[in-house]
C-alpha cells in the first residue's frame, strides 16, 4: 500500500510541476525567458531552443534581450520569433535583439486569467485520474487478497487525502498567477 501511497504522491507532484512550468511561459507583461520555450530556430537543419543558441537575459522589467553566441544565427531566431505566436515583434540591433513586452490591456489580463484558470481546472483533471489509477491498483490487491476489506477503506481515504491536498496547491499555484497577472 505504502508503494500505492508514494507513486501517487510522485505522480501529483509532477502535475504540479508542469503546471508551473506552463504557467511560466504564459506571458503576463513582464519580460520571462521562460516565454521564449516553446519556439524552435531551425539552425543547421535542427529545430533549437533559443536558449541553446543564445544568452537569454531581462534588461529591464519589460525587455528581453537575446545576444546569440553565432552572429549568423541573429537573423534565424529573429524570424522564429516572428513566426511564433508570441505576438511581439524583436529589434535587431546587429548584434542583439530585443523583446519589448507591452502592458497588458484589461480585456487581455482576462484572456489569461481564462487561461491559467483553464490550466488549473486541466492539471485538477489529471490529479483525478491519478487518483482513480491508484484507488484501481488498490481494489485489485484486495482482490488478490493481498490486504483486507478494512485495509482498502483506509487505503481509499488516505488517497483521497493525498489528491485533496494537492488540489490546494493547484488552487495555490493558480491564484497566485492570477494575482500576478492583475497586478500588472
Amino acid at each position: 500500500m505504502e508503494k500505492v501511497f508514494a507513486s501517487t504522491k510522485e505522480k501529483m507532484t509532477k502535475t504540479i510541476s508542469a503546471l508551473r512550468s506552463e504557467y511560466n511561459s504564459i506571458r503576463a507583461g513582464r519580460a520571462n525567458a521562460a516565454v521564449l520555450d516553446p519556439i524552435r530556430v531551425d539552425y543547421w537543419g535542427v529545430p533549437t531552443p533559443i536558449n541553446q543558441m543564445a544568452a537569454v537575459s531581462v534588461a529591464e522589467a519589460r525587455i528581453l534581450v537575446i545576444q546569440p553566441w553565432d552572429k549568423s544565427a541573429l537573423k534565424l531566431i529573429e524570424k522564429a520569433i516572428q513566426a511564433s505566436d508570441l505576438g511581439i515583434n524583436p529589434q535587431n540591433d546587429g548584434s542583439v535583439l530585443r523583446l519589448t513586452f507591452p502592458p497588458l490591456t484589461e480585456e487581455r489580463r482576462k484572456t489569461l486569467v481564462k487561461e491559467v484558470k483553464s490550466t488549473a481546472e486541466n492539471s485538477k483533471v489529471a490529479i483525478r485520474n491519478i487518483r482513480r489509477d491508484a484507488i484501481e491498483k488498490l481494489k485489485a490487491m484486495k482482490k488478490a487478497s493481498e490486504i483486507t476489506e478494512d485495509d482498502l477503506k483506509d487505503a481509499e481515504e488516505e488517497v483521497q487525502k493525498i489528491t485533496d491536498s494537492f488540489i490546494k496547491q493547484v488552487d495555490a499555484v493558480a491564484a497566485e498567477k492570477e494575482e500576478e497577472i492583475m497586478a500588472i
